[in-house]
């Protein structure tokens, strides 16, 4: 038997197309048919979360600022570091740094967190916070290729495309992968494209990272009202009809396929859609919760939102991308402070009403930046890039609220304890959604690949 995530047609596109006495209307349906039995395929096994929502914090938020509490680091401020750096590293550092910040432990758990978090600092009981993460490149656009595909070097499916790939959408109304404000720099597209996967799976960009979360709106759907829906059934026909024409010309193509579907996925959101991305139909309590109200939280808050409103909807993988701001290899505690003023309140706000409204248990969150920093100091007041050891957190989805794993040294610098690769969080993610990361695998140049290449393993001790 075919794992769920392989789909092998009796025929194929361009016979279909030639021996079909219904035309179109075949293609239409036998098209939609596929959709509704690939959101209908059972995963490899009983899945714990359904739905993804990842909040990417571009630029490397530093790990001993944040949620690993290192009072050795405080106490040696200034000192030289006790054992080697790095053989590479990214630029000449000093000596350790301790963080401006106080850390507390909060929760009945007793997780520690940084000041610099009050709002998500109350939410650590439903949080897994690991902090020996750990990646294989020290710059920024390996290692947030690596972070979004599972390769720092190659052009690769992004984990939103295996996911959507594996299991489909929950809504045909909708794409099945959306990134919002997605960032311009260190890979741009790549991070969310399909690559060798079939271009169906690619990402759907709401915006980018210059465009404000407000207006970073579904494509496709502008001016819908101004055209009456007959005539642009009529219009996307004659496309339709001409794009198949050239399909029983050049065989199977599946850009040219994707091209087909999208228009049709654009034909249908437009009743669905626009009131999907009004948010006044949100209390104001809603609103003032994810800090709508407050120009600092705005703009990520509306992403945050709009991640709730999507995994709603059956959205499957959805990312909120707070873009290049935490890179400080200079002015930390200003940055710092800045960052995560703007992200603390709409991610709190996300964690508490997800779970109110019954969805954390299926939705899995997912926080973290590409790499962590150091804990020796570049210049006077900065860090540079660490990805050595440093900390991403998940909550809902299955996974173990109130634990803190894996560690770090005593000043934060070397993952030590229960290390957790890229390779592993990625193993991690599908296995949460039911998928056996070794059997969700795609043919290509000769070869099965899948999203942990022939690497990673299942952190089973943090799954619920």
């Amino acid at each position: 038997m075919k794992c769920c995530n392989q789909f092998t047609p009796v025929l194929s596109r361009r016979e279909m197309l030639r021996t079909s006495a219904a035309g179109f209307g075949g293609v239409a349906l036998a098209s939609l048919l596929n959709d509704e039995a690939r959101a209908k395929q059972a995963p490899h096994f009983a899945p714990k979360a359904k739905q993804v929502i990842f909040l990417f914090m571009h630029g490397g938020p530093s790990q001993v600022d944040t949620f690993d509490y290192k009072p050795q680091l405080t106490r040696d401020h200034g000192k030289p570091l006790p054992f080697p750096k790095p053989r590479v590293q990214s630029a000449p550092t000093g000596n350790l740094l301790k963080s401006p910040w106080d850390f507390k432990q909060r929760g009945e758990c007793g997780s520690w967190v940084s000041e610099l978090f009050p709002h998500i600092s109350g939410c650590v009981d439903d949080m897994c916070i690991i902090n020996s993460m750990h990646c294989s490149n020290s710059r920024h656009g390996g290692a947030l290729l690596e972070l979004h595909t599972g390769s720092d070097t190659f052009v690769r499916p992004s984990m939103g495309s295996w996911v959507t790939y594996g299991l489909g959408t929950e809504n045909e109304d909708l794409p099945g992968y959306i990134t919002m404000c997605p960032t311009l720099t260190h890979g741009g597209v790549n991070a969310y494209s399909s690559g060798f996967l079939p271009a169906d799976f690619h990402g759907v960009p709401l915006g980018n990272a210059s465009v404000p979360s407000d207006q970073a709106k579904i494509p496709f759907i502008e001016n819908a009202d101004k055209t009456p829906r007959s005539l642009q059934r009529t219009e996307l026909d004659l496309l339709r009809q001409m794009n198949l024409d050239r399909l029983q010309d050049t065989g199977p193509d599946s850009a040219l396929e994707a091209r087909i579907n999208s228009f049709e996925l654009a034909f249908r959101m437009q009743a669905t859609a626009p009131e999907l991305q009004s948010v006044d139909d949100e209390t104001e309590t809603t609103q003032k919760a994810y800090g709508l109200d407050n120009d600092k939280t705005r703009n990520f808050g509306r992403q945050c939102l709009m991640a709730r409103r999507f995994v709603e909807r059956g959205v499957r993988f959805v990312q909120c991308t707070h873009s290049y701001k935490w890179d400080q290899h200079g002015d930390l505690r200003n940055g710092h402070t800045n960052n995560a003023m703007e992200v603390d309140q709409p991610i709190a706000a996300l964690l508490q009403d997800l779970k109110t409204r019954g969805l954390l248990k299926d939705t899995l969150v997912l926080w973290g930046g590409e790499f962590g920093r150091t804990p020796v100091a570049q210049g006077d007041n900065g860090r540079d890039h660490n990805p050595q050891g440093y900390t991403m957190w998940m909550a809902g989805g299955g996974v173990k609220g109130g634990l803190a794993y894996g560690s770090t040294d005593d000043y934060g610098y070397y993952a030590i304890e229960d290390k957790v690769h890229i390779h592993d969080l990625h193993a991690t993610i599908l296995h949460l959604l039911g998928l056996d990361h070794m059997k969700l695998t795609y043919k290509y140049a000769g070869r099965d690949f899948r999203l942990t290449d022939i690497y990673g393993e299942v952190v089973t001790p943090i799954v619920a």
